[in-house]
């Protein structure tokens, strides 16, 4: 079932690492009728598929580093020329340049970001989700270990999923440090304009996503 809505929203999801953006980006989106871009599970695909986008990623992804700019904002900008509606952006922006990208090209569109959603987990808690994190190999759906089937397979499409092969401890710190610098910014950026909604994600994910869906369905959203 899909919440009603005034308008198509278009909203950017912000968090570090293991924060849920993926389960509740395609949440929300799903409830509300909106597009979904995930830039990881796009980048990931490509990297499966062995093309030139992904072979360009494939070694950044394995260090835990962030795509440049460069090569991130012409693959956005190319997946929102083909949205009629509203969209759920999880993974971008991830540094201010692509923020202001981001702004650069809708207001060329005459358009605007509604809001900008800030999942907020404490460290200790998204290392740990991290350690049991899981991925499916085909829908690209990712969660945790306990949401598999009983026979471990993916619980949407009942593909084969696994741990991803950059979820090592390293690699998460590597991620989480570069979110603190590159992407704090960003959140700042999105506060300053009004439009950032802070959201504690520590609760069971069907709370969370009440609790978001709530926050932008209600009359004011």
């Amino acid at each position: 079932m899909t919440a009603a809505h005034p308008k198509p929203l278009r909203v950017v999801l912000l968090g570090p690492p293991a924060s849920g953006k993926g389960t509740q980006g395609r949440r929300l989106a799903t409830s509300l009728g909106l597009g979904y871009l995930s830039t990881g599970a796009l980048l990931r695909a490509e990297v499966a598929a062995g093309t030139v986008l992904g072979k360009r990623s494939e070694p950044l992804l394995a260090r835990g580093e962030y795509l440049p700019d460069e090569l991130m904002c012409p693959i956005l900008g190319d997946w929102l020329t083909k949205q009629t509606q509203g969209w759920v952006l999880d993974g971008f922006p991830r540094s201010l340049p692509q923020a202001l990208f981001l702004d650069e090209w809708l207001a060329q569109h005459s358009l605007t970001v509604d809001v900008a959603i800030s999942l907020e987990v404490p460290y200790t808690e998204l290392v740990a989700r991290m350690k049991n994190r899981v991925e499916c190999q085909q829908c690209r759906w990712t969660g945790q270990r306990v949401q598999l089937d009983a026979d471990g397979m993916c619980p949407v499409c009942h593909g084969p999923a696994g741990a991803r092969l950059d979820d090592t401890e390293e690699n998460f710190k590597n991620r989480y440090t570069e979110f603190t610098t590159l992407t704090g910014p960003v959140i700042e950026h999105y506060r300053a304009l009004g439009r950032l909604c802070a959201c504690e994600a520590v609760a069971h994910p069907d709370e969370v996503a009440a609790q978001l869906l709530s926050s932008l369905t209600a009359p004011s959203a």
